[in-house]
């Protein structure tokens, strides 16, 4: 069975992603490839309790920081949010502390988080948005938006920037359905409504947005629209800027309604596009309309097999370029060698032996495994993936059943908490994406992959470090591909500085191939020193202008973007 996206889930404890399972998730194949991989200690994950507890406690009031909110400032937050709630409290501003990057989390779970919001505002109403930055604009005050805060990139760290305190303002209240308009195909939603509850909402009326990002059960559609997100389906369904028809933005200078008015426009440039992907570096998204779909009743899933990485990538850029429409699959992935092997190493079994076996006798002996999953009603799914089956097996793809697919389509949500798991027993593990023309696709991959081995190996221990680099496409265009990256490693004495040797390798890496910084992480903090060399220096002064008409006193999340 598919996972349930229209599941909710527990919101975030402040020191991972999830509360943890009991007795943990990570199975027998995972615990043996940690240990033949990466030197890991099978023995020590499997412990009684390693894996059930939270990493320390939540520190108290006495433990924090005082808040530099001013008297006056809180009683007009307060007067600001009449429906809502202004909390200073240690539970609260911890919990707004940091978004769940890895730096985000040894910190947390080490008990020192690298800031602290001085209040959390939580508005009840729409309304009470324009009042609050209002409020902040005449005390001084940052605001950070905070949705699912699910940031990996530092982009709801609480920096106060030039002004003396910052608050977190939570717009998780507001995340009523709107309106739904069945005969255009819009719903019109609150930012707040996390992805989960906006698909239970469409469900019921039998329509889906199709926008499943990995975060997709922690996060907010404000949240997907201030990031410029990516779903796992995107290929299919459309990345968030493609699926946005209209947005409303409150702004310290006023409020600003964009698109909605007609289905594509010649009036000047797209201003949706100023605030799609702003960050909250501008203002607050409120309100987001949206394209929707019937909501899929079947689903077909594929999965083959290539010599190479370089050969499945080039059998998927034929079935973009040269296949009819719906040929793609909504969930195209195509894993690397390494992604591959280690994905087989966990799987285990006689089924895994059988298809070892099997590629072999087809001469595939380090495979590089692409899944599809194609959505739809009736035997639409069925056709599509026929279609692009004929296209595949011309470019050297072999089947390797359905069952990898669907095994992908059961667990997509599962390796946030994986993370959560491997840093409790030391290991080091993490993200990083970007995208690439076809003409370079090969070549970024190859280049990045190496900078983050080479970074690894670059520690105390030398060369002698044990490390996993795995990659793969999980977007697909006309004209070129995302590459997602997955680095594990025995965590080191200061994990921190290894996360950042590693991430600064990746970038420098990413930049020289000519590929984008950001895929569909967003800027935040890590990325925004690369920011001028992908869009110029006139373009860093565009988005400075822009910021300085709608946000003149700088009290938008300082720190993030530009």
């Amino acid at each position: 069975m598919a996972a349930d996206i229209t599941e909710s889930v527990p919101v975030s404890p402040w020191w991972g992603w999830a509360p943890p399972t009991p007795g943990g998730s990570l199975s027998e194949g995972t615990l043996a490839v940690l240990a033949e991989r990466l030197g890991i200690d099978a023995e020590a994950a499997r412990r009684p309790g390693v894996l059930d507890a939270a990493p320390a406690t939540i520190p108290s009031d006495a433990d924090l920081a005082a808040s530099a909110l001013t008297e006056a400032a809180v009683a007009a937050l307060v007067a600001a949010a009449p429906t809502g709630a202004v909390a200073q409290d240690a539970a609260s501003r911890v919990a707004h502390a940091a978004g769940k990057n890895t730096v985000d989390l040894l910190q947390q779970r080490a008990g020192t988080p690298l800031g602290l919001p001085d209040a959390v505002v939580r508005p009840g109403e729409r309304a009470e948005v324009a009042a609050v930055l209002a409020a902040c604009v005449a005390h001084g005050v940052a605001v950070v938006p905070f949705g699912g805060g699910s940031s990996v990139v530092g982009g709801v760290a609480p920096l106060s920037g030039e002004h003396h305190a910052v608050i977190a303002l939570d717009l998780t209240g507001l995340s009523r359905l709107l309106d739904l308009n069945e005969r255009d195909r819009t719903a019109m939603f609150e930012a707040g409504v996390r992805g989960p509850d906006l698909e239970r909402q469409l469900a019921d009326r039998g329509y889906t947005l199709g926008h499943i990002p990995q975060s997709h059960q922690q996060a907010t559609l404000g949240g997907y629209a201030a990031t410029r997100s990516a779903g796992q389906a995107s290929t299919g369904y459309g990345a968030i800027a493609e699926l946005i028809t209209a947005i409303r933005i409150e702004t310290p200078t006023g409020p600003l309604a964009l698109g909605g008015r007609a289905p594509a426009s010649a009036a000047g440039p797209d201003l949706r596009h100023l605030v799609i992907g702003s960050e909250g570096t501008i203002g607050v998204i409120t309100e987001v309309t949206v394209a929707v779909k019937r909501r899929p009743t079947t689903k077909a899933y594929g999965a083959w097999a290539f010599p190479s990485f370089e050969a499945g990538a080039e059998a998927i850029r034929a079935l973009a370029q040269d296949g009819a429409a719906g040929d793609l699959p909504d969930v195209c992935r195509l894993s690397d060698e390494e992604e591959t092997e280690l994905t087989l190493a966990q799987s285990g079994g006689t089924q895994t032996e059988v298809l070892r076996r099997w590629l072999r006798s087809r001469g595939i002996e380090t495979p590089a495994l692409l899944l599809g999953v194609w959505e739809g009603s009736g035997s639409a799914p069925k056709a599509r993936l026929r279609r692009a089956r004929k296209i595949l097996r011309a470019h050297g793809a072999v089947s390797a059943t359905s069952a990898p697919a669907a095994a992908w389509d059961r667990g997509r949500f599962s390796s946030p908490r994986l993370r959560d798991e491997l840093l409790t027993i030391g290991v080091l593990v993490d993200t990083l994406e970007t995208a690439a023309t076809w003409t370079n696709l090969a070549a970024t991959h190859t280049a990045v992959a190496a900078a983050i081995r080479g970074a690894l190996a670059a520690g105390p221990a030398g060369g002698g470090v044990a490390s996993a680099v795995q990659g793969h496409v999980s977007h697909v265009y006309r004209d070129g591909a995302s590459l997602y990256y997955t680095f594990i490693a025995k965590a080191e004495h200061d994990p921190v500085a290894q996360y950042e040797r590693v991430k600064r390798a990746a970038n420098e890496a990413i930049v020289a191939s000519g590929a984008t910084i950001t895929h569909h992480h967003a800027v935040g903090t890590e990325h925004a020193a690369h920011l001028p060399a992908e869009i110029g220096e006139q373009g860093v002064r565009i988005l400075r202008a822009v910021k300085r008409e709608l946000d003149p006193t700088g009290i938008m999340n300082p720190g993030k973007l530009i």
